[in-house]
């Protein structure tokens, strides 16, 4: 795998040895955990990864800080929000720990919401923002979309919106409640960064098995995707190597060694939830 460069090095965050378990952001607590509940058998038995995902997604849910990020970024411009204007609004950092407090966000004009949060033309059960429909901002105000910007591709480039000033920390006077509530970042604040999303190294519980079995070809093509250009909020800037965080409604992530001043390099240690289960589930005859 390694001298072959199907991965870059025995702590690729791909690998499961402990130095690249350790650089996707896994605990020594959520290590032991897994082999606790895996136990010890007299004969070869082959374990689910889900349950490994499953253990780093408890502890992590735990002891992480909630940050929000967007992964792959969307202008948006609130028209009827005051120019040069900045709130600092307080957003919890662990709901499933209150000992750690609360910070602040910046919110402004100018925003950046995550591109798969809008439609120009959803579907029945997209309930996230679109022409004309409102929406709740995490920690801010309820927002409407009034009018799309494309590009000469016509590819949508900036969302313009307006926002009611009522429901400032996202509740509304009258009662209302959109269905979807959405992470954002101002973008006169954000940092900037890297994020790489791994995922399995193989699409098959036991890769190369079977006489003659070349393990190469159920090697998971998707395991590693680079995007760039991500934002993620200001609190962040100084944020160490190996410190992990939860980006809200995205995954656990955590600071990669290769991060340098002023460009944070992220990992993702896990998703939200379990998405195998749906894909092997389509993968079946």
């Amino acid at each position: 795998m390694v001298t072959e460069g199907h991965v870059h090095g025995w702590d690729d965050p791909r690998m499961p040895t402990l130095s690249g378990l350790r650089r996707r952001g896994y605990t020594p607590e959520a290590i032991r955990t897994f082999s606790e509940g895996v136990g010890v058998a007299k004969k070869n038995a082959v374990v689910d990864v889900a349950a490994l995902e499953h253990a780093i997604r408890d502890d992590l849910n735990k002891r992480s800080a909630r940050v929000m990020g967007v992964l792959r970024p969307l202008r948006v411009v609130i028209d009827n929000y005051p120019e040069g204007q900045t709130e600092n609004l307080e957003a919890v950092n662990n709901p499933e720990n209150p000992a750690d407090g609360s910070r602040r966000v910046p919110f402004s004009r100018v925003l950046y919401l995550d591109r798969e949060d809008f439609r120009e033309d959803p579907p029945k059960k997209f309930f996230r923002l679109s022409p004309g429909r409102e929406v709740r901002l995490r920690y801010a105000y309820f927002i409407t979309c009034t009018s799309v910007i494309k590009n000469d591709a016509g590819e949508v480039i900036e969302l313009h919106c307006s926002y009611d000033p009522e429901t400032r920390g996202g509740n509304a006077l009258d009662g209302r409640s959109p269905k979807a509530t959405l992470h954002w970042v101002s973008a006169e604040h954000a940092l900037e960064c890297e994020i790489r999303l791994y995922d399995r190294l193989f699409v098959h519980e036991r890769p190369g098995d079977g006489e003659d079995a070349d393990f190469t070809k159920t090697m998971n093509p998707d395991s590693l995707e680079i995007v760039s250009g991500c934002f993620v909020e200001p609190n962040l800037a100084k944020a160490k190597a190996g410190e992990r965080f939860q980006f809200e409604r995205q995954g656990y992530f955590c600071v990669d060694p290769d991060s340098k001043p002023g460009k944070l390099v992220f990992n993702r240690t896990v998703t939200l939830r379990d998405t195998w289960a749906k894909i092997e589930k389509n993968m079946k005859p």
